[in-house]
């Protein structure tokens, strides 16, 4: 027999509230704000009672909180981690493209 499962793609949705994201993701208030403070987290909106956060920003937080947790970085090291991971994901995806384009 086949299970059928349903949800939402988080990622690919929003806007959060700060009140969501932390909902949504297990994390506490004041980290989501520390991670904004060290622009980890870039949500539309001054103030936390207004921030807005992307799906993409969830996923993001939650890859936050796994790296701290699992390599127990401080919010410096937390930032760094992100910005190679990001540029891994960057090189990868023009890698793939180029492949494409070449016909591999």
């Amino acid at each position: 027999m086949t299970e059928l499962h349903v949800g939402i793609v988080l990622e690919r949705s929003g806007p959060f509230s700060l009140e969501e994201l932390c909902t949504s993701c297990g994390l506490p208030r004041e980290w989501v704000i520390e991670l904004v403070e060290h622009g980890i987290l870039e949500p539309e909106g001054r103030h936390p009672e207004v921030w807005l956060f992307t799906g993409a920003e969830m996923g993001r937080s939650r890859r936050a909180m796994r790296l701290q947790r699992d390599l127990q970085l401080n919010t410096e090291a937390l930032s760094l981690a992100l910005e190679l991971l990001d540029e891994v994901h960057y090189l990868r995806r023009r890698v793939k493209d180029l492949e494409t384009l070449l016909g591999r």
